[in-house]
């Protein structure tokens, strides 16, 4: 037991240290130990093969929430990453180990394609893959990835993960919202949209993310919606938008005309495929615990906090 209990405290150390960016005198502080017991710890993770490119430990606590998820929700896999407490380390965290479940994905599969949403998490993700070639797959946007203004999302990361893996990748070029039903319905006319959406939905697995009203979602900040559209869905009761679609807290679509302009795929259109949602930030329970409850997601990597505002 005592043996359990450093390895578990060490993987935190390790965790706070590689992944959060902490100083060893931060790590004392944050863990309540001397700062040569933190460095005593660091050192205790790397001799028990902890540290590698990937950090590889289970933290108890998290490793609870994991199995209570994946009991509740029936996913295939989760993983709960250690909270820290800066939110732009915290989206660090996800990215990496993100980025070691995709890796290890992406070399046990061959000839698939692969639906790519958007997202800070997802951006961080691609920014912590390794370059490997992986031209025996194919990758396509499963929305639109233009702002209201017609300009690049920040955030939209088919482009990232194409050169990343050096494989052929496919952008969807419209917005991710239409402005009104009559836009949108031009915007569906064209045959290359038509063809790339419906090549999206031969995808055989799928990596999205999952916004939530409450944490300053990407859609809201870069534009991708409409700010009327947004204060209808806030004042209708969303608590976070999943695939283009603004759901309420029981997993069920805002009705409202607004929350029909989505240019991309629904959740209904994925569903019975792998959905790797990858859910960094603060906040984000009650936003994925209505994801989840669309019976969708397969495999989801996730927060600390967040986890715990799922399992409230």
């Amino acid at each position: 037991m005592k043996t359990t209990n450093q390895l578990n405290l060490a993987t935190k150390a390790a965790w706070l240290s590689y992944i959060g960016g902490y100083t060893q005198t931060q790590v004392a502080k944050r863990l309540n130990v001397s700062t040569a017991k933190a460095n005593r710890l660091i050192a205790f993770a790397h001799a028990n093969n902890v540290v590698k490119i990937f950090i590889e430990g289970e933290i108890v606590e998290c490793v609870e929430l994991e199995e209570k998820l994946i009991e509740k929700y029936q996913l295939n896999s989760c993983s709960v990453v250690p909270l820290i407490d800066n939110e732009i380390d915290e989206f660090n965290a996800i990215g990496t180990v993100a980025a070691n479940f995709i890796h290890q994905l992406f070399k046990q599969i061959q000839d698939k394609v692969i639906g790519i949403g958007k997202g800070r998490s997802l951006s961080s993700m691609v920014g912590h893959l390794p370059h490997t070639r992986c031209d025996h797959l194919q990758f396509v946007s499963v929305s639109g990835g233009l702002t209201r203004k017609f300009s690049t999302n920040p955030y939209d990361v088919i482009h990232q993960i194409s050169e990343r893996t050096h494989s052929d990748a496919f952008f969807l070029p419209v917005p991710y919202m239409a402005k009104d039903k009559q836009e949108k319905q031009i915007l569906l006319s064209q045959q290359g949209v038509i063809h790339m959406l419906n090549f999206a939905k031969t995808a055989d697995i799928y990596i999205v993310g999952i916004g939530s009203i409450k944490s300053n979602a990407h859609v809201h900040e870069t534009g991708l919606v409409e700010e009327s559209t947004w204060n209808t869905m806030v004042a209708k009761g969303a608590v976070g938008d999943f695939m283009g679609e603004f759901l309420d807290k029981k997993g069920e679509n805002i009705i409202d005309p607004s929350n029909k302009l989505a240019l991309g795929l629904s959740h209904n259109d994925i569903k019975g495929k792998q959905v790797i949602a990858i859910v960094g930030g603060r906040d984000k329970g009650v936003a994925t615990r209505a994801a989840l409850k669309t019976n969708t997601i397969t495999d989801l990597i996730i927060s600390e906090e967040s986890a715990k505002q799922i399992m409230c």
